[in-house]
């Protein structure tokens, strides 16, 4: 059958028109191939305007075009169906498999005999997680939760402790073998010692990264076994057990002062906060907050379990599964990794909670690789295919080199996203890809990081983020860069004649200049 049809399919015919004008008898052909995927109306419209037809034929045109393809079209189905047919008789075709694919083509494609949707795991548990958040046994999650971090925080703590004496080890046999450098001992010994090193550290942190791994993984089958069950029990009136087990003991926080130096200490914040309205007709409120802090404050928890600590952590796990989520923006690099800077310091935070609803940051470095490298891929082959059309200049030239170069990272003002429910009071991180070029001066709107910020808020307001976190400078930390001076007027008591106003001279460490106030 597929012989068939595309025998008759591509097949071109030529549409005649007669017409007068005046005592002539004019005729129009044009060749059509079928089927015809051009609008009627776009190709009559487009006759009228290449050959100059009169305006009193447009009408009588415009219905012997449309009768022409449509009858045309009609032939050319029957056609098929014909041979369809006759492939069907002559047995060129199995008729159960005929059948069937018919069968399956009908159910897919009607509702009411397409088969419902399974539900996965993942939704199911979202569902029953919702519930229990909103009912008494919230308090009794958190604390579950809470006792799960320190377990972590306490495993991490002591491998902290076993790669720094490692370390401490391994620094003081490498003076040794540098002050018998150049006596009993050379360069390849010492190079040797240092491969040794580096093997060592690598096994340890291999070790303890399996056993992480392998802690979180039971933690969280535990825990998602643990929450379907109570949220059995709770379904279940008579079930003596109930208030037992939903029972809020506070001897049982696990509160390990031991563990010095992983306690974090609040400190004071200067805020402060602003309402605005903006658009120009149809005005919209926002409320801004100015914050002194570090970005990665939004996402650590605190050991010690105070009731401040725990209504923040509160608020998080009510609004997980809501239209009110919030949202963080990390300013990184162009790889896709946890290797260095912030990105290492903020997946040290993710993995010192279990995350029960979704997967682990590093598996979630992973699919944006692949997805990345699927993109890139697509991207390349298009370019490949308008250079080979033709269109080759020296800017595609080097596109395409660029491509080549930065085949496997994200460009700047691109940006990523990671979903997290173990983190104090963010769900969902950017990730935005910024360069060099964000710590100069010459920021303008077109900017890549401003157009990232854009696309950023344009995903916020389709995806129910109600409440994201932004580094206002865009950068995460503040260093010495070029001071930009303005001028502060100040007006001191009448002006002198012929003298110009008092100003003052306030030297600024900022990232652009600062106009006349």
């Amino acid at each position: 059958m597929k012989k068939n049809r595309e025998r008759f399919c591509n097949r071109e015919r030529e549409f005649v028109y007669k017409f007068k004008v005046g005592s002539q008898c004019l005729e129009l052909r044009v060749p059509l191939r079928f089927p015809v995927q051009e609008n009627a109306s776009h190709l009559h419209g487009r006759l009228m305007l290449l050959h100059s037809l009169p305006c009193f034929i447009e009408k009588d045109l415009k219905e012997a075009l449309t009768q022409f393809i449509e009858e045309e079209s009609l032939r050319d189905y029957d056609r098929d169906a014909e041979a369809s047919l006759e492939a069907v008789k002559s047995g060129e075709v199995d008729l159960h498999q005929l059948a069937s694919t018919w069968a399956k083509a009908y159910a897919e494609t009607t509702l009411e005999h397409a088969r419902p949707e399974e539900p996965s795991w993942d939704e199911d548990f979202a569902d029953v997680y919702h519930d229990l958040i909103h009912s008494p046994a919230s308090e009794t999650l958190l604390n579950l939760e809470h006792n799960y971090f320190v377990s972590i925080s306490e495993l991490i703590g002591e491998r902290d402790v076993e790669l720094k004496k490692l370390r401490e080890r391994q620094g003081i046999e490498m003076e040794k073998v540098m002050q018998e450098l150049g006596k009993s001992l050379t360069d390849q010994d010492v190079n040797s010692l240092a491969a040794q090193h580096f093997e060592s550290q690598q096994d340890l942190e291999n070790k303890w990264s399996n056993e992480l791994k392998q802690s979180t993984a039971i933690q969280k089958q535990e825990y998602q076994e643990w929450v379907i069950k109570l949220h059995q029990d709770l379904k279940n009136p008579n079930n003596s057990s109930l208030s037992e087990e939903i029972k809020v003991q506070p001897s049982q926080f696990r509160e390990s002062v031991e563990a010095i130096g992983r306690i974090y200490e609040e400190q004071r914040k200067l805020e402060e906060s602003f309402t605005i309205h903006l658009g120009a007709q149809l005005k919209t409120m926002h409320n801004l907050r100015l914050l002194r802090a570090d970005m990665l404050d939004f996402c650590k928890h605190k050991r010690n379990h105070r009731s401040g600590v725990k209504l923040h952590r509160l608020q998080t796990a009510l609004s997980l599964y809501s239209t009110s989520l919030c949202g963080l923006v990390l300013l990184v690099d162009n790889r896709i990794n946890s290797y260095s800077g912030i990105k290492r310091d903020f997946a040290t935070v993710c993995q010192e909670c279990t995350d029960f609803h979704f997967p682990r940051i590093e598996e979630q470095l992973e699919v944006v690789q692949q997805v990345v490298l699927y993109a890139r891929t697509q991207r390349r082959s298009k370019l490949k295919e308008s250079l080979d059309s033709g269109n080759q200049n020296g800017g595609n030239d080097d596109k395409t080199k660029n491509a080549e170069r930065n085949y496997l990272n994200v460009l700047p003002g691109e940006f990523y996203i990671t979903r997290h429910s173990n983190l104090s009071e963010i769900h969902v991180a950017f990730h935005l890809c910024v360069d060099d070029h964000v710590k100069s001066g010459n920021i303008t709107a077109r900017d890549p990081a401003i157009m990232g910020l854009r696309n950023i808020l344009k995903v916020c307001c389709t995806h129910d983020i109600t409440t994201i976190s932004i580094p206002l400078l865009l950068v995460h930390d503040m260093s010495e860069g070029p001071h930009f001076k303005f001028r502060i007027l100040c007006n001191r008591g009448p002006k002198p004649p012929g003298q110009e106003p008092a100003t003052q001279q306030v030297s600024v460490k900022g990232r652009a200049s600062l106009p006349d106030l």
